[in-house]
């Protein structure tokens, strides 16, 4: 295994993951406000899954994201 590949492939994948479930997490909020789901002054329960099969990898990240 070539440690600087693994390095900058991990990079690449989590600067996509980043930035597509930050675009994702934002267009969710805005519409969900919109419709009236909510408000825009809670903080929201948030939960990502990681899977890298092969690997063996299954883990849950869980957080919070504040809108006020």
């Amino acid at each position: 295994m070539d440690e600087d590949v693994l390095n900058m492939s991990l990079r690449k994948f989590l600067k996509k993951v980043g930035v597509t479930g930050q675009r994702e997490i934002e267009q969710a909020i805005r519409r969900a406000i919109a419709e009236g789901r909510l408000r825009g002054d809670e903080r929201l329960e948030a939960k990502v899954r990681l899977e890298i099969p092969k690997a063996g990898l299954d883990v849950v990240i869980d957080g919070q994201i504040e809108l006020a």
